[in-house]
């Protein structure tokens, strides 16, 4: 990790992984600045208008990294065609304003760290995804394949790295969201055959990634697969968060349920097949907290 504070501009602070994000970065002892979309209340808050103003390239003057997790929930059902459109056009509006005024700005960031996702690779069972395995076919991975094209516009000199999370397993939000509350009800269940690999990450790894990522691994650029180093299936998963809740697990839910409730999003997000494996952040010095999908969940059901 630096010596030096670096100072950081974050864009999607207040989210489910931009809030936990910040405090880390500020505990480091990093000086960071964010991004709102509301009336600045601190001297570190930058109001902006992502797709719709341009921001004032001064906002980045200074600034050794850039930051970018904003965008529209995937998670908000259902994907009608007017939020799918807004799932697309919120990640692009708001990197195409930071990479503008990156080109804008005297001192662009040395460093843009920019979102992506697991769904860049689609529907892949037959494959283990390394960092910079092709995208894959679907909505999601149109979506990402456009985001991370968008960012890489950033001008020479700017070391883009594309984060690819995958499914987060944290406290508040992420991929616990909509088990939980079912399985305390005792409809803990297996979605579909349970046999799809979810390419996980605990909320505090993918925390520590990032922030590992934007201090210390100075030779990364690229893709980089955020997913825990022991791949897993889902019913893993949603097994353990019973068996930590002293639940039952009694149900499976079949695909065509899922499909019907769910449509396109189903096979997006719960049916795709997706064994990502974290090579370069492995091979760039990063430890995980969490090496094991179980140890994510119980962290997050002890406490």
């Amino acid at each position: 990790m630096t010596d030096q504070p670096l100072s950081i501009l974050v864009a999607g602070a207040s989210g489910f992984i931009g809030t936990p994000l910040v405090r880390a970065l500020r505990d480091a002892g990093h000086h960071v600045s964010t991004l709102v979309r509301r009336e600045p209340q601190s001297p570190t808050e930058f109001r902006w208008a992502p797709g719709s103003r341009p921001l004032d390239p001064a906002v980045l003057d200074g600034a050794d990294v850039v930051v970018n997790l904003a965008g529209a929930n995937i998670g908000k059902l259902p994907w009608t065609e007017q939020y799918k459109r807004e799932i697309l056009d919120s990640r692009l509006g708001a990197t195409g304003t930071l990479v503008e005024a990156m080109r804008q700005a005297g001192t662009p960031p040395r460093l843009f760290l920019s979102g992506s996702a697991s769904g860049v690779y689609g529907d892949r069972p037959a494959d283990v995804l390394q960092d910079d395995a092709a995208p894959g076919r679907g909505f999601l991975a149109d979506v990402t394949t456009k985001w991370e094209a968008a960012a890489q516009q950033a001008p020479e000199g700017v070391r883009v790295v594309l984060l690819r999370t995958g499914i987060v397993i944290g406290k508040g939000g992420g991929a616990l969201a909509p088990v939980l509350p079912l399985t305390r009800f005792g409809l803990g269940s297996r979605l579909g055959t349970g046999g799809q690999y979810w390419p996980w990450i605990a909320l505090e790894d993918e925390v520590g990634a990032v922030v590992h990522l934007a201090t210390a691994a100075h030779d990364v650029s690229g893709p980089v697969n955020l997913a825990g180093p022991v791949p897993a299936v889902s019913d893993r998963i949603t097994r353990r968060v019973a068996e930590d809740l002293h639940r039952p697990y009694l149900f499976r839910v079949p695909e065509f349920a899922l499909r019907a409730l769910l449509r396109e999003a189903a096979d997006e997000m719960l049916l795709s097949n997706q064994q990502m494996v974290p090579t370069k952040l492995l091979e760039s010095g990063y430890v995980f907290r969490h090496a094991r999908a179980e140890d994510a969940v119980d962290a997050v059901l002890s406490r």
